[in-house]
């Protein structure tokens, strides 16, 4: 069995049922949720001109590989309604993996840990809450520390 940390969002319809919906389906489909952060609250990140996103960060116990975990969330995320039009353009629902156990891992198709973590506070702040001394495998920081040192401006509010 592995562990994953995902993070789920959206800023598109009832956003919350959306993280719901996701939620359930992520169990339903790849594994146990044995853990779940606080919904938070984001100005959207990268494309800024747009509503305003919830987050969550939710710790997974899977028996698929990471790829393979990868192309079932994104699947996933297409039953969900997500279009991917722009970059960093609104969406239902985005779900990313954070981290899956301590694997460094880069693919075509999915990489490990994810690469944008430490300089976005609307990840970090779920992860922090979730799992604030967990360890990031390449910076070697914990997630309390990389929230410390993250210099990204935007507010987080906990809902």
């Amino acid at each position: 069995m592995h562990t994953a940390y995902l993070l789920i969002g959206g800023n598109l319809g009832n956003r919350l049922e959306y993280l719901r919906e996701a939620a359930a389906l992520i169990s339903t489909l790849a594994g146990r949720l044995t853990a779940a952060s606080s919904i938070f609250e984001t100005e959207a990140w990268g494309n800024t001109d747009q509503n305003p996103f919830l987050n969550q960060v939710l710790a997974l116990r899977t028996k698929l590989a990471a790829a393979d975990l990868m192309t079932l969330l994104l699947s996933i995320e297409v039953d969900m309604g997500r279009l991917r039009q722009e970059l960093y353009g609104p969406r239902t629902i985005d779900i990313d993996i954070l981290f899956f156990d301590s694997e460094i891992h880069h693919s075509r198709h999915v990489t490990i840990p994810h690469p944008e973590i430490a300089r976005r506070r609307f990840a970090l702040v779920p992860m922090a809450e979730l799992a604030p001394f967990m360890v990031h495998p390449v910076l070697l920081k914990t997630m309390e520390q990389l929230l410390a040192e993250c210099t990204d401006p935007l507010i987080v509010q906990k809902i």
